[in-house]
């Protein structure tokens, strides 16, 4: 692909980007609690009777989503072929750092509403992968109604010397070319081609790879590819101003405010002087009018904290998570934790069934470049919450008898390895 071509091909495509490229930026700021209220308009002059200025971000965002990534990924998915020499290639290829890949990517599609899996063969032939954010790929699609990937476009900047470089690299089936610009260009002004592979004076402007369709693979948030914080963003804002509202009047009234009727004296260094050190004050001829009083901040404590119980309880119900405030769960039933965490497997599971698509393009993927054949691909997902152990030891135990003791033991919460489990019962007689 050359310059020209390359101009049309991205001034089609990146149409929408920067507006995606917003939301997952106050995703990832909301994320590190940087909340909307950190960066408010400063107090002026027409609020001196209220001076404080308390800005206090909550971090119900970030809970939420290290929640459903934990509950999701935790245990990361196992994967199965069929085959256990290609299991085992399969997990040779994702490497220890697998589970660790899947938290980060289920976080980074909370935040940008979808995330990406790259994946290339480095120089000594072996697979391997990294999590993109959302924003950082625009994905092209064919224009039948079976939507294949036929490209995707990475975006990046880099440093050259002093100055900074926009970086476009246009992945097809069968090969990869590289454009860029200068920060202070745009595509049309100041587009050229970049020599980004090979080394040395060897480098080149296009990469052919052996994948035989881009080696990007989407995983989306849910089928909208809406973000985890667009739902809720309005409610964490307003629990952050009511919040720090509190704070403001709860310090302000600390500070006495004195209005003078009569004072016979020049200045208030003068007044503030004498009721210091004589402890008493010149006035005017006295008149019903004359003295001094007091100004106080009315604080309606009652209605500020009904607001803030509402608005927690909407932030939970609205984002679809667990509220760890919760106090009734002591002893519950397995039904009552099932039903605790309702909501959250909701959100859960529609993610799941996204991420499932993705992760068996990605084993897919692994079987094509070592030449392994695969058949039906099943994925075992296990969910990481809150559980009663008493209540499923004791149906294990009612269930010897009825069921295998394979099954049995499997389903034991204190057995962690069933089949090391079954080798010591041997062993015991």
């Amino acid at each position: 692909m050359d310059c020209k071509t390359a101009k049309a091909f991205l001034r089609t495509h990146l149409v929408g980007t920067a507006e995606r490229m917003r939301r997952s930026e106050t995703a990832k700021r909301y994320y590190l609690t940087q909340n909307d209220i950190l960066f408010a308009r400063p107090k002026g002059e027409a609020d001196a009777l209220r001076s404080a200025d308390n800005r206090i971000p909550h971090s119900f965002y970030p809970l939420l989503v290290n929640q459903k990534a934990a509950y999701l990924f935790a245990d990361p998915p196992v994967f199965t072929t069929g085959s256990e020499n290609a299991d085992r290639a399969v997990r040779r290829a994702l490497g220890a750092s697998f589970a660790k890949q899947c938290k980060s990517l289920c976080v980074r599609a909370a935040n940008g509403g979808l995330a990406w899996i790259h994946y290339w063969q480095d120089r000594d032939g072996a697979f391997r992968y990294a999590v993109l954010d959302g924003a950082d790929a625009v994905p092209v699609y064919s224009d039948d109604l079976a939507q294949d990937l036929v490209a995707v476009i990475r975006l990046y900047q880099k440093k050259v010397g002093e100055k900074t470089r926009r970086v476009y690299e246009i992945w097809d089936s069968e090969s990869c070319s590289a454009f860029s610009h200068d920060e202070n260009e745009d595509i049309e002004s100041g587009l050229r081609e970049e020599r980004l592979f090979g080394n040395g004076a060897g480098r080149d402007f296009r990469y052919r790879h052996p994948f035989g369709r881009p080696p990007f693979i989407l995983f989306a948030n849910n089928e909208e590819m809406r973000t985890d914080l667009e739902s809720i963003k309005s409610l964490i804002d307003m629990y952050d101003l009511t919040y720090s509202g509190f704070a403001n009047d709860l310090e302000d009234i600390q500070e006495v405010i004195l209005t003078l009727s009569g004072y016979s004296g020049t200045d208030l260094t003068e007044f503030l002087t004498d009721l210091k050190k004589y402890k008493v004050i010149k006035l005017d001829d006295w008149n019903e009018n004359s003295g001094v009083d007091t100004l106080s901040i009315e604080i309606p404590v009652q209605a500020r904290e009904k607001m803030l119980e509402i608005t927690r309880k909407a932030i939970f119900e609205e984002g679809q998570g667990v509220d760890p405030q919760q106090t009734d769960f002591g002893n519950a039933s397995g039904v009552a934790l099932q039903f605790m965490y309702s909501l959250l497997e909701l959100k859960a599971g529609l993610t799941e069934t996204e991420f499932r698509c993705g992760f068996e393009q990605l084993v897919r993927a692994i079987g094509r470049l070592y030449g392994i054949r695969l058949g039906d691909i099943g994925q075992i997902w296990t969910r990481t919450a809150v559980r009663n152990d008493r209540e499923l030891s004791e149906i294990a135990a009612e269930s010897t008898g009825i069921l295998s003791r394979q099954t049995v033991i499997a389903r034991h919460p204190w057995v962690e390895n069933p089949a090391e489990e079954m080798a010591r019962l041997t062993e015991e007689g």
